[in-house]
């Protein structure tokens, strides 16, 4: 779906309206936050957002993994697989699956760190420990109590913050802010902007590590793109961030089209798009995740050949203290685990 536009206003007679509904919503997201979790028997950490929409949890995933495997850990990330049909527990298999199957953002993940895609999460981390997981990373689930979290590291755009701070469906936020800031252990930051500024302090005031990061765009991604016109299209939670993005990396981009979040783009679409940057010669570039639903099937893969994938990391600013609160955290967690056992 498309956010409103309404939820990043300030002032507006349709978030008004709205509240006492968002009240209501939000205090039984409060109160299911209360509840205590599943003890996973490995550790656990759970990327996610305060909000609904994208902010970069994706990439943050995967620099996590980088990390802890450099920590010499064995990372394995658990997902709901939203978008994909599989219940599973299902290890994805990017030369099997489809983003039909299992999602986007796993199938996307699957190619640099195990996936395990489960909507029952008790059943993922028993798959996830069956791949010899030393720890769990919780693609999303902060809100969710199923499970319980050693540490919670909560992603957020610099630029977009949490829109005009009320709970869904006035405003952005999944749950009251109080109570997610209450549990959330580091914040990371991404991007320059300041919309973030005052959830980073309130973090912070809570003793909670604040982070800053921001995507750095891949040196063979720009060189495809060097000198050429383009035509971007996406369909992720914040376009516009990848919009920047480009223009940011020298990119000219010309023409953009938007689409709604996890977006099954058709064949039409797919040949619209190239009719249009055939006749205008445009380069037609995306997303990773977008291009990973444009695989579906024969015709579809064969439309797809002609797009340019852009792809982005996501480099923290302070490298160290975060591999420092990820070791601190881990030897937390297996320290209280041996005094549950014994």
């Amino acid at each position: 779906m498309h956010e409103p536009a309404f939820w990043h206003r300030p002032k507006s007679w349709k978030s008004h309206l709205l509240r006492p509904i968002a009240a209501l919503y939000g205090a039984v997201a409060a109160q299911r936050l209360q509840r205590k979790g599943f003890d996973a028997g490995v550790a656990v950490l759970c990327v996610g957002n305060y909000h609904v929409g994208g902010a970069g949890k994706t990439p943050a995933v995967l620099a996590l993994a980088d990390i802890l495997r450099e920590l010499g850990e064995t990372p394995v990330v658990l997902s709901r697989g939203y978008g994909g049909k599989l219940r599973g527990p299902v290890m994805v298999d990017p030369l099997r699956h489809t983003a039909e199957k299992v999602g986007d953002e796993p199938l996307m993940m699957a190619s640099r760190v195990p996936v395990v895609v489960a909507r029952d999460r008790l059943n993922g981390v028993a798959m996830a420990r069956s791949q010899r997981a030393s720890v769990i990373l919780m693609d999303d689930g902060f809100q969710n109590p199923a499970i319980a979290k050693d540490a919670a590291l909560i992603v957020i755009d610099s630029e977009r913050g949490i829109g005009n701070g009320y709970v869904i469906p006035a405003g952005p936020l999944r749950a009251p802010l109080p109570p997610q800031l209450a549990r959330t252990d580091a914040l990371i930051v991404v991007g320059g902007g300041d919309a973030s500024r005052d959830v980073a302090t309130a973090v912070a005031a809570r003793e909670g590590l604040v982070l800053s990061a921001h995507l750095k765009p891949n040196a063979a991604s720009v060189a495809a793109l060097a000198g050429k016109p383009v035509l971007a299209f996406a369909g992720i939670g914040d376009p516009q961030r990848f919009f920047r993005t480009l223009r940011s990396s020298g990119i000219d981009v010309v023409r953009e089209r938007v689409f709604a979040d996890h977006h099954n783009f058709s064949e039409n679409e797919i040949e619209a798009l190239r009719a249009e940057s055939r006749r205008d010669a445009l380069t037609l570039v995306t997303t990773e995740k977008d291009l990973a639903r444009l695989h579906e099937g024969e015709e579809l893969s064969e439309l797809a050949r002609a797009i340019v994938p852009f792809a982005v990391t996501l480099e923290f600013e302070d490298g160290g203290k975060l591999r420092k609160f990820l070791a601190d955290r881990l030897f937390r967690a297996r320290g209280t685990k041996f005094l549950h056992e014994t």
